[in-house]
């Protein structure tokens, strides 16, 4: 009786909490994703507070001026990392971190791929906006140490860092306890996120935001071969909850490579810096495919086009088809494609808009170091994303988003 009263409190604390998610969207797995969207906002809201009231700031700190370009609390959302002009140096720097992909490596007993998780999330958030990815500090919050994964865990950081070009300029080690850390199994438990910092070479006059996006460009997409570092909310619930139940005998995890669920993610920024600053082409906008998918992510940078007085959006007709797992994950959880669409990047991790006559350009160069492009849409007078699903075997209708 005490745990029934308890759940029955939590679940009116719960929608208490979050009034605003009826119940159609928690059925139809689109709670988790209304509410980080909210949150978001709100953490925006005051981020904006302290780029645009310097008079709170001290004569030191006022040095730091936040370029009204790119800060602003019209446009914040729609970028991908913050500008900070200290003098006439730009200065790049985003946060973020793996997610729950750490259990995955709890459950393998796999940790050296993570690194490249950790450092495709920033440093490609970077090169969105043209900012040229030069370091990376992280931190590592565990329950208690364990030399071993943290020796896999620093080892694939390391890899990965070299791949991106960067260098590793510092972090932190904190070890927790397992009141304020838990996980899968019982090694060690960790969090881990990192900040990358970069840089806008001089002479660039502005950044790549998607105000010059237009009808008619090309929207070419990238190829990636896993899942990144995102949905694996969703798809711990899916498997979580089907095991023992929805007529499947046992644990639903033994039923998936658990190893594929690890494919580390692609890092697109060395290749991207090429395309910008060796080949001088000029790109109108980036899309890093990870959290919130195409709405959110294509759906941020086509916004910046239509705030200049641009009615834009994008259709989607050949886009890269998702890993065999990602549609086997959709069909075990019963996910709409409008769902898959939402929250997985569905073999797309990297979305580019340019003009039509540097399509063949573009795909070239990818395929010159080991890249796979390929020309996913064009850019529609029209604010609205369609895609073509590939979710299942074949080409199943028309999704829409609005954004």
């Amino acid at each position: 009786m005490t745990s029934i009263c308890h759940n029955e409190k939590e679940k009116e604390k719960e929608k208490g909490r979050n009034e605003n998610v009826d119940e159609y969207e928690y059925r139809n797995g689109y709670r988790d994703l209304k509410l980080k969207n909210l949150c978001s906002q709100i953490a925006r809201k005051y981020s904006n507070i302290t780029a645009t009231s310097t008079s709170a700031t001290s004569s030191v700190i006022s040095n730091f001026v936040t370029s009204n370009s790119f800060i602003t609390p019209n446009n914040i959302s729609a970028t991908f990392a913050n500008l900070i002009k200290i003098g006439d140096i730009d200065i790049g720097i985003t946060s973020d971190g793996i997610g729950t992909k750490i259990e995955i490596a709890e459950r393998a007993g796999i940790y050296n791929t993570l690194g490249y998780d950790l450092v495709a999330m920033v440093v490609d958030d970077l090169i969105c906006n043209g900012i040229i990815p030069l370091s990376i500090a992280n931190v590592l919050d565990v329950d208690y140490l364990d030399a071993n994964i943290v020796q896999e865990l620093m080892s694939g950081l390391s890899n990965a860092a070299q791949r991106a070009n960067i260098v590793i300029s510092g972090g932190e080690t904190a070890e927790l306890g397992s009141s304020r850390i838990n996980g899968y199994g019982k090694k060690m438990h960790f969090n881990w996120s990192a900040t990358a910092i970069g840089y806008l070479p001089k002479g660039r006059s502005s950044i790549i935001d998607g105000k010059n996006i237009r009808g008619g460009d090309v929207v070419i997409a990238f190829k990636e071969n896993g899942f990144r570092s995102n949905g694996f909310t969703l798809v711990r619930k899916i498997l979580n909850g089907l095991s023992g139940g929805s007529g499947i005998e046992g644990n639903a995890w033994d039923l998936i490579n658990i190893q594929e669920l690890l494919t580390p993610s692609t890092i697109y920024s060395p290749l991207l810096t090429k395309i910008i600053y060796e080949k001088n082409i000029p790109l109108k906008g980036i899309a890093h495919i990870t959290g919130g998918s195409f709405a959110n992510k294509l759906g941020r940078v086509l916004d910046i086009g239509c705030s200049v007085g641009a009615s834009v959006g994008a259709y989607l007709d050949d886009l890269f088809a998702p890993c065999e797992l990602m549609r086997e994950i959709g069909r075990m959880g019963g996910l709409s494609d409008e769902v898959m669409y939402s929250y997985f990047n569905m073999g797309n991790g990297m979305l580019l808009i340019a003009s039509k006559d540097y399509g063949d350009e573009i795909i070239s160069m990818a395929k010159e170091n080991n890249y796979q492009a390929q020309v996913a849409g064009e850019i529609i007078k029209e604010r609205v994303i369609k895609i073509k699903s590939k979710s299942k075997s074949e080409r199943v209708g028309v999704i829409k988003f609005n954004f």
